[in-house]
């Protein structure tokens, strides 16, 4: 049976019995992940996540040019679940609140490097509100553009485009802030320094 992070993380440090993942990230998605040591912080910190008081920025390459006035998409998210028992998430009326801020990073042929806060904390929310906005993501297999799937892995991406690189809280108890960065992984940071950038 293969480990997961949680699984992997506790073998590594057999000190530390109640260390547990404050949020998940996708398999496929690089970069910032808070853990709790105790279950008091962890609580804390659900609570700090509800409430939208955890700042979390991704990184991601995503189809097109992205218009620079489309800065919020507000899209409420559903799960469904497909008969291979694969979990989708889709846009719909019926779905929680969800809420995405895009800024332009940089501009390339073809593609567009933007930079995603997340107002809310969805399954899978950059991916679908960049896909139902006519942007998808590069690499993404599920939610994804196949040709520009093919035309990104012929350009060296094999994984999905999608980096959280950075999260920003108070820490509870001592009230300091912490500010978490994570640079773009060699193999992401590649493909981007081998795209034409558009003026």
């Amino acid at each position: 049976m293969p480990y997961g992070i949680i699984e992997a993380l506790r073998a590594a440090r057999p000190d530390l019995p109640d260390l547990e993942l404050v949020h998940r990230i996708d398999r496929e998605t690089s970069g910032c992940l808070l853990l709790a040591k105790n279950r008091s912080t962890l609580l804390a910190l659900h609570d700090m996540l509800r409430s939208g008081a955890i700042e979390k920025r991704y990184l991601a390459l995503v189809k097109g040019q992205w218009p620079v006035k489309l800065r919020r998409v507000d899209v409420a998210l559903q799960k469904n679940l497909l008969q291979s028992g694969e979990r989708m998430v889709a846009g719909g009326e019926e779905g929680k609140d969800s809420i995405t801020e895009f800024s332009l990073r940089t501009l390339y042929k073809g593609a567009s490097l933007m930079e995603a806060r997340l107002l809310t904390g969805r399954t899978h929310q950059v991916r679908v509100h960049a896909q139902h906005v006519g942007h998808p993501l590069a690499g993404d297999p599920k939610y994804g553009d196949a040709d520009f799937n093919k035309y990104m892995k012929k350009r060296g991406l094999k994984r999905l485009f999608l980096h959280a690189q950075s999260l920003r809280l108070q820490l509870p108890g001592s009230g300091r802030m912490l500010n978490l960065r994570a640079p773009l992984p060699p193999e992401l940071q590649q493909v981007v320094d081998g795209m034409e950038a558009v003026s």
